[in-house]
């Protein structure tokens, strides 16, 4: 009887904490609302592709410029099965299961590499990181782990000379 009273109380204190993490989940996303606000929509023309769709995972988005405050606004801070595409009019990130996330070219900010982002440490250069600016004016970053790293520099070197 003590085992199944143990067990019991095991179970419900996973519950409750589940729930807690839930909770904060929703408050954080409630929180950045009104700083993250509405994203770019997907224009119908995305114009010529500079870079070639890459197939990897959509690590998050966070509050720049630091690497750990994801964003839980909206579906940005589910992780995601992606495909990364570079155009005219901006990058393209589609999202398996998930809303894609459009950047203009005119809200990129840097295109960089880093160890790591919202949470997700990998090894040196392991992560795509973009900065751009959201239309209420926020900058943020978005993370995206290719399967093909050796894509990263055509992705870096595009930054250097569109700046």
């Amino acid at each position: 009887m003590d085992r199944i009273l143990l067990t019991l109380g095991f179970a419900a204190l996973w519950v409750v904490l589940v729930l807690l993490m839930w909770k904060g989940w929703r408050g954080r996303a409630r929180r950045q609302a009104d700083v993250v606000g509405e994203l770019p929509t997907l224009p119908d023309d995305l114009g010529s592709e500079l870079i070639a769709p890459s197939t990897g995972l959509y690590v998050g988005s966070t509050l720049a410029p630091s690497w750990q405050d994801r964003i839980a606004v909206g579906d940005l801070g589910h992780r995601a099965e992606s495909e990364l595409s570079r155009h005219t009019e901006g990058i393209l990130l589609r999202r398996s299961g998930e809303t894609p996330i459009w950047i203009p070219q005119d809200s990129i900010r840097a295109i960089r590499t880093e160890r790591g982002l919202a949470g997700k440490v990998m090894t040196k250069d392991g992560v795509l990181v973009i900065r751009w600016e959201l239309p209420s004016g926020t900058e943020i970053d978005t993370g995206f782990r290719g399967d093909d790293k050796s894509v990263y520099p055509a992705w870096t070197r595009e930054e250097n000379e569109n700046s």
